[in-house]
């Protein structure tokens, strides 16, 4: 896939994120902030990361051009090992079965790697062939290696790909055979032979045709090759160990031919051949191969993956439609577990109020403000549709609708508070001229019918203090004036004390002089209204404690 687009796929996770984020997520407004700011340095850092991944292809990957372009459906080898009698003169040999690339041994899990990032959709069509020719060899230290190397690289590559990348073990042998011949074992499936005809046959079919003493030498020939491929590759391949683990090749394949590159002396098919068998290769006096010899099994291609033909733009958007679905079954789990906690909080509003006693108006007053939310809040959905947090069809908070409203109208208010009487003190106010003479302050013989009179409304009792102040008009100095009615205040105080066995601790005596007048001096009625001495109950803690033995109680009233 091209840089376009994955950068495209990385801005399409981060809007996908940042919707579930701020829609569906059951995050706080400093967690969806967080959310937020972490998506967009991850994709950030992942276009960045695209764009260093687009480094610039190296000198000896110039092959890549010269692979076939997304959609390409048929087959891709990757031909490694002995390949000196590669057909053209560049890494990639195409022909109407497939497409055949060489490559080194060593560099098979980087030229996969190219492919994969370069040619993403080919992956699917990747198979490897290793080519040996044991008559090119006198080492078998060296053959057993290159085995290994083969072996861990494709490995890697599988590990890369997260494929199974299948094996073509190709062993040719030359001078074993008048005519160009191939031999296939597959797993499961009898031996075929392939002649040049193209036309697969069993062995016994192949004997049959022409020729049978010839044949008959070259399928021994072959089949004590087979025992030697065996031995020396496939062993190496499948046998167990600690580090690679053990590949078995899909196809093995023998190519007999008529003539090839010349052979080392004293070479392994060679010594294996006199070591175990009385055959002899004669090498090196049959006649040329011919152009007609086939040096790559192009028969064998169909039997290996092919492609779907999924260009790049269709594989981006598969990937697109597989986060969309991931993120829609995120939004729907998110969308579940909101309505879970919605029922679940106004459950236990409703409980908490039904389990409220309603004595306990405080309590009962809380619980049901709560509920009054919680409705206000159901009615807004009602009204305007449910959030998408909520919904997506998962809304499920309209069935506690009723009966939180139900619950809300069995709400009780408490009674008013009964109204305190405020009792405001009486105050009579008396004409000091009725009761003293000008100038004096003992009673006038008489004015106890006028007090006697005058203070039925004045009682004694507990908590209340009886406040008599006396007052004068501003004839006169002030200081005599001050000490004038301070003198007739306690001359009426004196007079209730005695007269109604009140105690002293009842009274609170006061001299304004003329400090507090309610009228105009100016004038001798304002002056007349001045003179005068007021009577009032004044509320006061702890005030007229009237002993019980006493004559008069104080809550009876003694006025």
């Amino acid at each position: 896939m091209n840089a376009r687009y994955q950068r495209l796929l990385w801005l399409w996770a981060g809007l996908l994120v940042v919707l579930l984020s701020l829609l569906f997520l059951p995050l706080t407004t400093g967690g969806r902030l967080l959310a937020v700011g972490l998506t967009v340095a991850g994709v950030a850092a992942g276009v960045v990361y695209v764009g260093r991944q687009q480094r610039e292809r190296p000198a000896d990957a110039d092959w890549l051009v010269e692979l076939p372009p997304a959609p390409y459906r048929l087959p891709i080898v990757l031909v490694c090992g002995d390949t000196a009698d590669w057909p053209g003169e560049g890494a990639v040999y195409r022909t109407a079965q497939g497409c055949w690339l060489r490559v080194a041994t060593a560099a098979l899990q980087q030229t996969v790697r190219y492919v994969r990032n370069e040619r993403p959709a080919l992956i699917a069509q990747l198979a490897v062939m290793f080519c040996m020719q044991p008559q090119q060899h006198n080492d078998d230290a060296v053959l057993a290696g290159r085995l290994r190397e083969l072996r861990w690289q494709l490995a890697q590559a599988r590990g890369d790909t997260r494929r199974a990348i299948p094996l073509l073990l190709n062993s040719s042998l030359s001078g074993a055979s008048l005519e160009p011949l191939w031999q296939t074992a597959r797993a499961g499936e009898m031996t075929q032979v392939w002649p040049s005809d193209g036309v697969p046959c069993s062995s016994a079919s192949w004997l049959m045709q022409a020729d049978g003493a010839h044949r008959l030498a070259a399928l021994v020939r072959m089949n004590a090759f087979a025992r030697f491929t065996q031995q020396m590759a496939l062993s190496a391949l499948t046998t167990a160990t600690d580090d690679v683990p053990p590949i078995a090749p899909a196809v093995v394949l023998y190519h007999f031919t008529p003539a090839g590159a010349p052979v080392v002396a004293d070479n392994l098919w060679q010594r294996w051949l006199s070591g175990h068998t009385t055959l002899n290769s004669l090498p090196g006096w049959l006649p040329e191969m011919t152009s007609e010899a086939r040096a790559l099994p192009d028969f064998i291609l169909p039997i290996l993956p092919l492609g779907g033909g999924i260009t790049p733009k269709n594989r981006a958007l598969r990937r697109a439609f597989c986060l969309f679905s991931l993120a829609a079954m995120i939004a729907l789990c998110c969308s579940a577990w909101n309505n879970h906690q919605l029922l679940q909080r106004i459950g236990f509003d409703v409980q908490r109020y039904e389990r409220t006693a309603m004595d306990d108006h405080a309590a009962k007053a809380r619980a049901v403000q709560i509920l009054r939310q919680d409705a206000a809040q159901l009615d807004a959905f009602a009204r305007d549709g449910a959030p998408l947090a909520l919904g997506l069809g998962l809304y499920r908070g309209e069935r506690l609708r009723q009966t939180v409203l139900e619950t809300i109208r069995s709400y009780v208010p408490p009674p008013p508070p009964k109204a305190v009487e405020k009792i405001v003190p009486k105050i009579i106010r008396l004409d000091s001229m009725s009761l003293f003479d000008t100038g004096k302050w003992t009673l006038k013989p008489g004015s106890t019918k006028l007090l006697v009179n005058s203070l039925l409304g004045i009682k004694a009792r507990p908590g209340w203090l009886i406040v008599i102040a006396g007052h004068t008009d501003s004839v006169g100095d002030d200081k005599s004036n001050q000490t004038l009615s301070l003198k007739r205040a306690e001359s009426v105080r004196n007079w209730m004390r005695d007269t109604g066995d009140v105690p002293e601790s009842c009274f609170a005596v006061q001299g304004y002089g003329e400090s507090r007048p309610i009228a105009s001096n100016e004038a001798q009625q304002g002056r007349a209204l001045n003179r005068r001495v007021e009577i009032s109950l004044v509320p006061q803690a702890d005030a007229c404690r009237v002993a019980t033995n006493s004559a008069s109680s104080p809550a009876d009233g003694a006025f």
